[in-house]
């Protein structure tokens, strides 16, 4: 069976670490809690409003935990044409998030795989969920409805060339009440590359529960790492405990 993974989202706002709440940063870090050596990946996401400046602020914010860690990268914000691309594997990372401009032009998916593998792109997909049941993709860090179901927008980014997909419910970001297990087990059914589910995960049976209920592949977490009580190593030992194979804590 393979190893689950347990990956820790990190948030950059304008250069600084932030905790993010709705997908809107509620809190900033001055310094990382995060236990680089026992983290299997790291997800580090540019979600300044104004990347203009993102040479100067994120990027070597990017380089900095490149330096610091030796697990895989994935990183993004604001990929838009595959030349966008190599910014960020220059800075350190192994893999990057497609979200908006892979909405506005689904061909980019094709582009970026075509280019550096499959194994090098990961969709990003926030949802909201309608009243009718239905997940609606959104973009623009969770600001505008596009009217595409999830399910369907998996499916289809799959044959793209995606290589893993993110999942993120906006409404469960930053609620430390867990993971929308629905979501992830729906995606998970139809699709056969790997899921990340992220946004809610409050305690390691949350954890527990993404992989267990929701079949996902990995689970991500922001703010729970940000507490310092709190330690990979306790998450992973919480997960062995309950049967589930994972990587042990260095």
């Amino acid at each position: 069976m393979l190893r689950k993974r347990l990956i820790a989202f990190l948030a950059i706002n304008e250069g600084v670490l932030f905790r993010t709440k709705l997908f809107r940063p509620d809190y900033r870090y001055t310094s990382n809690f995060v236990d680089l050596w026992s983290i299997d990946e790291l997800i580090v996401v540019d979600v300044s409003r104004d990347r203009s400046n993102q040479e100067g602020l994120f990027f070597p914010a990017l380089e900095r935990f490149a330096s610091q860690c030796f697990v895989p990268i994935t990183s993004g914000g604001g990929i838009r044409v595959v030349e966008d691309v190599e910014k960020f594997l220059c800075a350190g990372a192994d893999k990057v998030i497609l979200n908006s401009g892979a909405v506005s032009r689904p061909e980019l998916i094709s582009e970026v795989s075509s280019r550096y593998g499959s194994q090098c792109v990961v969709l990003s997909v926030d949802v909201r969920k309608s009243p009718s049941g239905l997940y609606e993709v959104f973009i623009q860090n969770g600001a505008q409805g596009t009217g595409l179901d999830a399910v369907t927008w998996a499916q289809k980014a799959e044959g793209l060339g995606v290589g893993e997909i993110l999942l993120t419910p906006i409404e469960r970001d930053g609620s430390l009440q867990g993971y929308d297990l629905e979501l992830s087990k729906v995606i998970s059914e139809v699709v056969e590359i790997p899921v990340l589910i992220s946004g809610g995960a409050g305690n390691w049976q949350h954890m527990v529960d993404g992989i267990n209920v929701g079949c996902a592949d990995g689970v991500c977490t922001q703010n729970i790492y940000h507490f310092t009580e709190q330690s990979i190593a306790s998450a992973k030992r919480a997960l062995g405990r309950a049967g589930l194979p994972v990587r042990e804590a260095s």
